[in-house]
């Protein structure tokens, strides 16, 4: 029994050593490590404002900056303002010599601060950038890390709002390529130059939404300008974004195509009903150009016309149509009953001059014989040809079912053919220009 509290009584105190020189481990590492960093950022070793030398220490070289970025978000694109936002943790990485250390027989991996103004930084700015800013929240979201190689990496995460110019002849089935530009403010190529990093410079969270577009691809390269103050390195990475077709063809083609088909109801009413085909009309009518407003108004007045334009042209042309075809069908009727109303009263006055020629002649001859007189009736007699009734139906419209072939008719029996038929055709050919040019413009 002693012997063994003997042996938990020195367990215990070895552990307690064990423990203390563990601490006293830790707590010499973050001296040295404080140390090192003493070492290369102390005063007066370290000039944040001096350039790293180019590579193996050569003067006359550039520094070489490799960059890469992780798209975290793309939250907006403005068809309107031409822009979109973009959230992305973006990192720089370049070698410079007189940061180099001793990483205690590999103990002491990187160090890492949070005070980017400490070390030389290049000067990258966001050539197309129209708004941006920083995340601060709980803390700074920027490292800087320093390798005992004197390589430096640089880690930011940013919220951006850039610029990027859109073609719409082809809204709303386009493609988009919108960019992302990184130059050197001040250093010229002889002094800097920025490197995508090998392997993959541009990853993009696995998931991502857009409301009204799908990310096909991107695409990195280079931009390199000239100035009169010199050439200056850039980067540009392009973004490809295909439409999302489904949701205008709910929002705005099938609505407008119901709109044209319940203005050829017009064509199947009576010719007097007027207050109904008039209201018809009217309405579709303000209802199309209703539609047409609200989309132009989400999107900029550019000077070309685009495919949703000729969608919207031709659908409220259609809808107009339909309303001029009641008017010219109404007009055909009234001149029509005044042609029968005419044409009557003219058959009236003859019968009616007949009947008194006829009293006037037999009253002269009252005197002579009956047979002289019926012989002289028959000469007076008059035979009127029965008037002959428009014979239309001999053309292919006499096939549909109407009580009178008046032309006002026939103008609604030829418009119920006529407005389907063109606007299928117009459909034929809308479609299939501007999916075939959809195709073409696929190339990146």
């Amino acid at each position: 029994m002693g012997t063994g509290h003997f042996f938990w009584v020195i367990f215990y105190f070895a552990s307690l050593c064990s423990a203390s020189l563990a601490n006293n481990a830790k707590v010499n590492f973050r001296e040295k490590e404080k140390k090192v960093l003493d070492q290369i950022l102390g005063a007066g070793k370290y000039d944040a404002r001096i350039r790293p030398s180019g590579i193996n220490g050569t003067e006359n070289l550039p520094t070489y900056v490799y960059v890469n970025m992780f798209l975290r978000s793309i939250s907006k694109i403005d068809d309107y303002k031409m822009e979109y936002s973009v959230q992305l943790t973006f990192r720089e990485q370049w070698t410079d010599e007189r940061l180099k250390f001793d990483d205690i027989q590999g103990r002491l991996k990187y160090l890492t601060l949070t005070e980017a103004n400490r070390v030389w930084m290049p000067d990258l700015f966001f050539s197309n950038e129209k708004e941006g800013h920083f995340h601060n929240i709980i803390m700074p979201n920027v490292y800087i890390r320093i390798f005992p190689n004197g390589s430096v990496l640089y880690s930011i995460r940013i919220s951006l709002t850039l610029a990027c110019p859109m073609n719409l002849k082809l809204y709303p089935l386009d493609r988009q390529i919108c960019s992302l530009r990184m130059a050197s403010y001040g250093w010229t190529t002889n002094d800097l130059v920025f490197l995508w990093k090998e392997g993959d410079p541009v990853q993009v969270v696995k998931n991502l939404h857009l409301p009204r577009f799908t990310l096909e691809k991107f695409l990195t390269d280079y931009c390199n300008s000239k100035t009169n103050t010199g050439e200056y390195s850039c980067l540009k990475v392009d973004l490809l974004f295909k439409r999302e077709f489904s949701y205008y063809l709910i929002q705005i083609y099938i609505p407008c195509c119901m709109l044209v088909i319940v203005s050829w109801v017009s064509f199947w009413l009576d010719q007097g009903a007027v207050p109904a085909r008039v209201s018809l009309g009217v309405t579709t009518l303000l209802t199309m150009a209703t539609q047409t407003s609200g989309i132009n108004a989400s999107l900029p007045p550019v000077s070309y016309t685009k495919a949703i334009d000729v969608w919207t042209g031709v659908c409220l042309t259609f809808v107009f149509g339909a309303l001029l075809e009641f008017a010219l069908v109404n007009y055909a009727s009234r001149s029509g009953s005044n042609k029968a109303n005419m044409h009557k009263e003219n058959m009236k006055k003859k019968r009616r001059d007949l009947e008194q020629a006829s009293i006037d002649a037999a009253s002269d001859l009252l005197d002579t014989d009956s047979n002289a007189t019926f012989a002289m009736l028959r000469q007076c007699e008059v035979h009127m040809q029965a008037p002959k009734r428009p014979n239309c139906c001999k053309t292919w419209l006499s096939k549909f079912p109407t009580r009178q072939c008046s032309r006002s008719k026939r103008i609604d029996v030829i418009s119920r053919i006529t407005f389907p038929l063109v606007f299928a055709l117009f459909n034929l050919v809308y479609w299939s220009t501007y999916l075939f040019r959809e195709e073409e413009d696929e190339t990146f």
